[in-house]
């Protein structure tokens, strides 16, 4: 058999070689994980998906972002655009991007999002950046873009939660494709928050540097740019050196960004930033005008008067409105430096540490801030013959000499501890026209100042008080007072109805009216210096203010009929009962009410409604309201325009050589027109007077009736304010000659002036005068001349005479 073949078999090979079995485990493991990871990052995605699809539909409604519109604080304006007040919980001022200036938008991109117009609302670059600064601790480092910084500020809260990071992260994407850039820049440059209330950068120009953001400086830029980081802790007011640190920072980061170069950094570094200072009396004071316009728009317009962004300008006068507060202020604290001094306003324990006593002075000053140009201090060290001081701002006060004259009682060895000046005492001091220091207090005392155009009634300055600050009551429109002597001319005035002329001689003589006559109490009236000098010419009684000629004339005229007469002029009848005491302005007026009287004698009898609103606009400046001055006619007539010719030469008298001389003589020019007033006991001081084309009353008192002094008169105390007034709202008007606007019906005998169906032979002659012609009786009554007045009346009028 043959032998049978084996098939060829390759030859063994030897095994490959054993893996280490930590190596298969290794491999293991990153199998794996690797699936774990795939698997966990297509859960994620899953995830997210399901958030998205959950979430973004969720997302707020950003279509109005289109059409941007905070809300936006009342603003009031001077005649001139200039702010004078602001209403709204929030500072605003909603300004489009193309009226913000490049270097305002340059500072924030350098400062918050340089990439902002090349990244998609996510800056990922920015975010690396971030984070590996952040990782090797060098200055830390955000990565918020201004996108999502507007997602945030307008539409989220401010937790730090992984739920709120995605929304804020999905409405940054929602954002970005609906808004344009500049959209959203716009709404960024005026929706975020910087701090002293300022929400956007032009409310924060205004807030921190008091000027428009049209003009702002590199400098300025950076700082208000360091802002948003940290509006309390880079705050200028509130901590300066950080806010300068974070200043070189955005100037530093402008430069880097090519937005400025070396030069300009280097300026912008060195450039002194000067703050706007709430206290600054230079500043225009206009706080009671501001608050008068918002009572007015509340009224008018509710509760959005603090959000729609109104902006109110107003007749008021910048260069009048700072006179009026600067001539107000003055004369208060002219005549406080008469006054008894009352003592520190507080005491504190001054620690003898140097190092603590800076800041036992802050607590102390911080609740005793300075009013305007009387600044408050701390005393130091005191004698009979020196003060030192340290004010808020740390300057240190030395009063000497005259300076230490209005507290004389305060630096006696006598004086009571609540009145002795010492170490630890908070004292008030003022800046005298030397230059050196003064101690003074807080006035007590209260006054007002308004001033008007006689011919359509704009209000062109309003100082309700001494201080808003200090006390909000308006005294201009809401302090009823009496009158005193300036309230005379409106009872000649209806004493010239009756048949009474300028060159009527009445008898300066005593009288005295039991309780009946008067409606009160037996009453005596005496002149103001106590003398008697008898027979009189109306006019010569006027300009000296002589009380026993008004009341005669009122008796004559009859109460009643003065009472209505007055009633021309705008005052309520109720608040001047029929008694002859309203003769010397025993009744209740406010000084606008008073203002507004006189101008009917300045502009020819015509009364005219004093108005502070010209023009309302809305946030865009669409015209809501305009304001037309009104135009003098006869409808508005209140007097005849011969009553107010006559009535201006009377007064014009009494500012040439009466009462009130010291106008003409002061301003040297004859178109000065008033009447000063000081009521019984003093307790009211007043002046009321006219040029042509700005009337004007300045008043004095407590706001709780007291004596003035016995001294203290309104030629005394608010004569000044008004001449001080007038030397700025008249300078350079031309003079105007009131002979030149003598009107038909008046004709001049003798350099009098008279009504020409009363001239001399035909008015009131003489009154309560024994000697002398009988005036006619006819003429006294009212009667047409030539009737017989009724009994009652003749044997009224003869039992007059006969005293």
């Amino acid at each position: 058999m043959p032998e049978k073949t084996r098939p060829n078999r390759p030859a063994k090979t030897p095994p490959p070689p054993q893996r280490p079995a930590w190596l298969t485990w290794l491999l293991r493991f990153v199998m794996w994980g690797l699936g774990i990871a795939a698997a966990g990052v297509v859960s994620m995605i899953c995830v997210v998906a399901v958030a998205l699809a959950v979430a973004y539909p969720n997302l707020p409604d950003i279509s109005e972002l289109a059409d941007y519109r905070p809300k936006l604080p009342l603003r009031v304006f001077s005649s001139e655009g200039i702010l004078i007040g602001e209403f709204g919980e929030e500072r605003r001022n909603l300004t489009p991007i193309a009226t913000i200036p490049k270097v305002m938008k340059d500072a924030v991109l350098a400062a918050e999002d340089t990439r902002f117009y090349d990244h998609g609302g996510v800056d990922y670059k920015g975010l690396l950046r971030a984070g590996i600064a952040n990782m090797n601790r060098v200055k830390s480092q955000g990565a918020s873009t201004i996108t999502m910084q507007v997602a945030r500020n307008v539409y989220l809260s401010s937790e730090k939660t992984l739920t709120r990071k995605i929304y804020e992260v999905l409405l940054t994407f929602k954002l970005e494709h609906l808004l344009s850039k500049d959209q959203i820049f716009e709404i960024y440059l005026n929706q975020i928050y910087l701090g002293n209330r300022a929400y956007g950068f032009a409310a924060a120009s205004e807030a921190y540097f008091g000027k428009p953001l049209k003009d702002i400086s590199i400098a300025q830029a950076a700082m208000l740019a360091g802002l948003p980081k940290a509006p309390g802790a880079n705050n200028p007011v509130n901590n300066p050196s950080r806010a300068r640190g974070r200043q070189l920072y955005v100037i530093d980061r402008m430069q880097e960004a090519g937005f400025i170069t070396a030069e300009q950094a280097a300026e912008a570094k060195k450039e002194e930033l000067h703050l706007r200072d709430g206290a600054d009396p230079t500043r225009l004071h206009a706080e009671y005008v501001a608050e008068t316009v918002r009572q007015l728009m509340y009224a008018q317009y509710g509760d959005s008067t603090y959000t729609r962004g109104l902006k109110v300008y107003t007749t008021l006068v910048a260069a009048d409105q700072a006179a009026a507060y600067k001539a107000l202020r003055k004369g208060i604290m002219d005549y406080e430096r008469r006054q008894i001094y009352r003592g520190p306003e507080k005491f504190v324990d001054l620690p003898n540490d140097p190092k603590e006593v800076d800041e036992a002075v802050d607590d102390a000053l911080a609740e005793h801030p300075d009013n305007g140009d009387v600044m408050s201090a701390v005393v130091l060290k005191a004698n009979a013959k020196e003060i030192n001081a340290v004010r808020a701002n740390g300057d240190t006060v030395q009063i000497i000499g005259e300076g230490l004259r209005p507290a004389q009682s305060g630096l006696s060895d006598k004086a009571p501890p609540n009145i002795k000046i010492r170490r630890g005492a908070v004292i008030r001091v003022v800046k005298t026209p030397k230059n050196t220091w003064e101690i003074t207090q807080l006035p007590e005392v209260e006054g007002a100042f308004i001033a008007l155009d006689p011919r359509d009634g704009a209000v062109k300055a309003m100082i309700g008080g001494f201080d808003f600050d200090k006390n909000k009551f308006n005294h201009v429109t809401q302090a009823w007072r009496q009158p005193g002597s300036s309230f005379k001319p409106f009872i000649y005035s209806a004493a010239l109805e009756k048949g009474f002329t300028p060159a009527t001689v009445v008898n300066d003589a005593p009288l005295f009216f039991d309780a009946g006559t008067t409606g009160g109490q037996p009453w005596e009236p005496k002149n103001y210096d106590g003398n008697f000098e008898g027979p009189m010419s109306l006019r010569r009684a006027l300009a000296k203010s002589k009380n026993m000629v008004s009341i005669r004339v009122l008796q004559s005229i009859g109460t009643r009929y003065a009472q209505d007469w007055i009633g021309n002029f705008g005052f309520e009848r109720e608040k001047h009962p029929a008694y002859l005491p309203m003769a010397l302005g025993a009744g209740a007026v406010t000084p606008m009410q008073m203002a507004t009287a006189y101008s009917v004698f300045a502009n020819g009898g015509y009364r005219v409604n004093p108005y502070l609103v010209t023009r309302i606009t809305d946030h865009k400046d669409k015209v809501l309201v305009e304001t037309q001055p009104p135009l003098l006619n006869e409808t508005m007539r209140a007097i005849p325009q011969r009553n107010a010719f006559i009535m201006d030469s009377l007064l014009q008298e009494v500012a040439r050589s009466g009462t009130a001389a010291k106008a003409q003589a002061t301003l040297k020019r004859p178109d000065l027109y008033g009447k000063t007033g000081t009521t019984n006991d003093s307790l009211d001081a007043w002046f009321a007077g006219f040029q042509p084309t700005m009337a004007a009353v300045a008043w004095m008192g407590y706001d709780t009736p007291r004596k003035l002094g016995d001294r203290e008169t309104g030629g005394g105390l608010s004569l000044p304010i008004w001449i001080s007034y007038m030397e700025t709202a008249i300078k350079g008007v031309p003079v105007t000659e009131l002979t030149a606007t003598a009107p038909s019906g008046v004709v001049n005998v003798g350099g009098e002036w008279y009504y020409d169906d009363y001239a001399p032979g035909r008015g009131v002659a003489n009154l309560g005068v024994e000697a002398g012609p009988t005036p006619p009786v006819e003429a006294i009554s009212g009667a047409p001349i030539g009737a017989p007045p009724p009994p009652e009346e003749r044997n009224r009028i003869l039992e007059l005479f006969r005293n």
